[in-house]
């Protein structure tokens, strides 16, 4: 072997095997041997193919190889067992040795390349699936909830009902960042065909003006600066789905242009007289308490009532338990992606304040939370201290305390810390691991406590 060439192996770390004209191995360097031992063999002295038995067929070949008649023969993905779950893959090359009538084996661990190919063609056939068995998409969709608590095993049982029946009008409630945007797309792309739009409106966001030229569109001339036509949103989604996000804050005027539009499935653009034929679902969604405003005349009852056919609440972050954990550790691994690091999870200590916190900005807040600590990470694990939330630099492992002041005319503290627990296992449905959660106990402690109170 040339002195070149032997700088070239040792520098891009590659094994190597002598063998002679009758295919006998002759001599493997060190690379090789290590790369043996991490597939739990060990490779000595003997038959190639003993070794390669991916070769067999190709003996002649490889003596042309040896008598320097031809180039060279390559297997790329020659794959060997490991264990039960995992496998090591390898690239051959042989090649013609220096040495008369010897020819050298080549041996590249190429892995993480294998891996990464069964990964981009497993997506690629699962694109392929999603696109044309509506099965498969339903299960992927549902899959992408995530969780195995009760609440939301509830949720993907709902969604799958619903997917049989596309029309289906669903009313989304819960606080803000519990997923309410995720679970409209689920709704939608798991019962909907993967080309059917899917067009969303922030009912928030725009002014009160601008709403209803948004959703009816309009005709040239209709308004001032309206100098060509436009489609209206319900439009866009015709086929599809029109995500009404934060239908709470809709003005009293639209609600009853809306719901005209949706008992007779029909509307004119402004400025228009021609009617409209629609067809298409409805998603709304909302974090108000609809039947609260409809008491306080802030939302139409009637149009309340039309889009409440099917409801689906949201849980909070806080009443998810271990869930917490679960969307942490996913959310770790699409940082891990954007920002090309390789963090693998979090200490005891973080794992205790992300579930100890109550994440009143539910996923959204954990999200942010965790991309600013990934931004700064230099360690395997990220740890309590890198978690900083509302503004302050997390301590200890728990979110800060509220401040209790004693009344003047004094309390019963066994009475406070009674009422204390019987409204923690209100909260939690009698949950006592949630209620002993909330109130930063053990369960153990909480069942002392319980005794101690006879509220068992």
């Amino acid at each position: 072997m040339s002195d070149a060439l032997e700088q070239l192996l040792i520098y891009k770390n590659l094994g190597t095997v002598l063998f002679d004209e009758q295919l006998h191995i002759v001599e493997a360097d060190k690379r090789a041997q290590e790369l043996f031992v991490s597939i739990g063999q060990r490779l000595h002295k003997g038959q190639l193919l003993d070794f390669f038995p991916e070769l067999i067929g190709s003996e002649e070949y490889l003596k042309q190889i040896v008598r320097q008649k031809e180039n060279d023969f390559r297997l790329d993905f020659v794959n060997r067992a490991i264990d039960d779950e995992r496998a090591a893959f390898f690239n051959l090359l042989v090649l013609p040795a220096q040495q008369k009538n010897h020819g050298l084996l080549v041996l590249e661990n190429v892995t993480d390349q294998a891996l990464a190919v069964q990964e981009s063609n497993q997506q690629r056939y699962e694109l392929i699936l999603y696109k044309r068995d509506p099965e498969f998409r339903k299960q992927f969709l549902s899959e992408s909830i995530l969780g195995k608590s009760e609440a939301i095993e509830r949720i993907r049982e709902t969604i799958q009902k619903l997917s049989k029946f596309p029309s289906a009008t669903v009313l989304l409630m819960g606080e803000t960042g519990s997923g309410k945007n995720l679970a409209a797309r689920v709704l939608h792309y798991s019962s909907m065909s993967a080309d059917a739009p899917i067009v969303e409106i922030n009912c928030a966001a725009l002014p009160e003006h601008l709403i209803e030229s948004e959703l009816f569109g309009y005709e040239k001339g209709a308004f001032t600066h309206a100098v060509t036509s436009k489609r209206g949103l319900l439009e866009e989604a015709r086929g599809g789905t029109l995500f009404l996000d934060e239908i709470g804050e809709m003005p009293l005027n639209m609600q009853a242009k809306l719901l005209h539009a949706l008992e007779t499935k029909q509307f004119r653009r402004l400025g228009s007289t021609k009617p409209i034929e629609t067809d298409l679902r409805i998603i709304a969604a909302t974090n108000r308490h609809l039947q609260n405003e409809v008491e306080a005349k802030r939302f139409r009852e009637d149009l309340y009532y039309r889009l409440n056919v099917v409801s689906i609440t949201m849980p909070p972050l806080r009443e998810l338990g271990t869930d917490i954990m679960i969307i942490s550790e996913y959310l770790l691994k699409l940082f891990n992606v954007e920002f090309k690091k390789n963090v693998k999870g979090f200490t005891d200590e973080a794992r205790q304040l992300i579930l100890s916190y109550a994440w009143p900005g539910n996923v959204r807040e954990l999200s942010n939370c965790l991309e600013r600590a990934m931004i700064f990470a230099d360690h395997e694990r990220l740890d309590a201290a890198e978690l900083v939330i509302s503004g302050t630099q997390a301590q200890q492992g728990k979110p800060s305390a509220q401040q209790w002041v004693v009344p003047p005319g004094g309390i019963v503290l066994e009475e406070v810390e009674r009422q204390l627990i019987m409204s923690a296992l209100e909260q939690s449905g009698n949950n006592k691991s949630k209620a002993a959660r909330l109130l930063g106990l053990t369960r153990d402690t909480l069942r002392y406590r319980l005794d101690k109170y006879q509220l068992s």
